[in-house]
């Protein structure tokens, strides 16, 4: 495929997306339907879809429209190429721009131009200050690769070494000590043998973070309670001397745990609801509470045009009822653990202190958060354990 030819067909999948298909399910209809095309190409096109999307408003402004035609325009107006080169309808490529596009629309400003809604901005600003800009102009890019080493199978170092051999290039990454960001190589990481043998997993160098601050001691019964896909369960699991369980709302979620699971060489018992209360108390419950994403907006830009102020409300009013749900399965001496990969106040700290103050026998002993900018995902963490009663 020409490169004119790829920007068509990530115009005609944007379409898709903007009636409403997930962009994922539309890439992966227009791979079926296009075999012609090879793996470089379904790659241009995927990052095509995907940077339109997380620019969407910027985007939309710069093209005069928004419609996959319009974001794609407006794509390349921002990257300062000259759209006549690749809209000249020759071949398979977009047809030629009409009188109309070729105006130049006003250059869009505020948080049209940082790609925030509108509704949203003013909570996004107050939540992180005067980093508001910084943050907001990082989600518009795509997100680095990220790996959590398997400290049960090997070090940091041999990990290095073994991804150098099938070319993937990675090096530490200072947010934990398992972590690593790949900087070469990354699109050949799934069908690679320390992927395959579980030495690294995927998984952001914040999240791993959020594990790090976990006061973990051998011995301990440790409950992921909104486990997902499970990657915090086989971050805790990989510590020794842990009896580590894995719980969602939804079990559907965690369906490939076990298979990631056994590849680590790592034990976590999944529990339905019911098994809760005849497998506790926990001596630590970790709550990763369903929130905005707005900390992985770069990862899964969707969310961040699907979120409307009604939705940001019951999902805070969600994360309450968890945390006093959970609250209820740790042990007298444990600790309760909440986490977001938000960076909203009123899902991280406001939400903790509201719990607090509901619950006076629970106070915070340590909490942390990071942000976009700092080259990670955003995250939230808060550590609360029960008051101590004098005698």
């Amino acid at each position: 495929m020409t490169p004119a030819a790829r920007l068509q067909a990530a115009i005609e999948i944007l379409d898709q997306v903007l009636a409403g298909e997930p962009a994922e399910k539309a890439l992966t209809s227009w791979g079926r339907r296009s075999r012609f095309a090879g793996s470089k190409d379904r790659a241009a096109v995927r990052d095509h879809v995907f940077d339109a999307v997380r620019c969407l408003r910027s985007h939309a402004a710069l093209g005069g429209s928004r419609s996959g035609r319009g974001l794609i325009l407006g794509a390349l107006r921002d990257a300062g190429l000259n759209p006549d080169e690749f809209f000249t309808g020759q071949g398979h490529a977009p047809s030629p721009l009409s009188d109309t596009e070729r105006d130049l629309p006003s250059a869009p400003a505020g948080a049209e131009a940082l790609d925030i809604p509108d509704w949203l901005w003013p909570e996004f600003s107050s939540s992180l200050g005067a980093e508001a800009e910084a943050a907001a102009l990082a989600l518009r890019s795509r997100a680095p690769v990220h790996l959590r080493v398997n400290t049960a199978r090997g070090t940091v170092e041999q990990a290095m070494e073994a991804l150098a051999g099938e070319g993937i290039i990675a090096e530490p990454h200072p947010a934990a000590a398992t972590a690593l960001e790949v900087t070469e190589g990354a699109r050949k990481l799934r069908n690679s043998k320390p992927y395959q043998d579980g030495l690294v997993e995927l998984q952001d160098a914040a999240s791993q973070a959020v594990t790090d601050r976990l006061p973990l001691k051998d011995g301990m019964k440790v409950l992921d309670y909104c486990a997902g896909g499970g990657g915090k369960s086989l971050a805790m699991a990989a510590r020794a001397g842990l009896q580590s369980f894995a719980h969602d709302a939804d079990p559907r979620r965690m369906k490939d745990l076990p298979e990631r699971a056994a590849r680590a060489k790592a034990e976590v018992t999944l529990l339905s609801t019911g098994d809760l209360a005849r497998n506790g108390p926990f001596d630590l419950v970790l709550c990763d509470v369903p929130c905005s994403g707005s900390g992985s907006w770069r990862r899964a830009p969707e969310g961040k045009w699907r979120l409307t102020a009604e939705g940001l409300a019951d999902l805070q009013r969600i994360q309450g009822e968890i945390l006093r749900k959970a609250a209820g399965l740790v042990t007298p001496d444990g600790v309760l653990v909440y986490a977001t990969c938000s960076m909203l106040e009123g899902e991280n700290s406001a939400q903790v202190q509201r719990f607090t103050e509901e619950n006076p026998d629970w106070h915070l002993a340590d909490q942390n958060g990071w942000q976009v900018q700092g080259g990670t995902d955003g995250f939230y963490v808060a550590v609360l354990t029960r008051a101590k009663r004098g005698c």
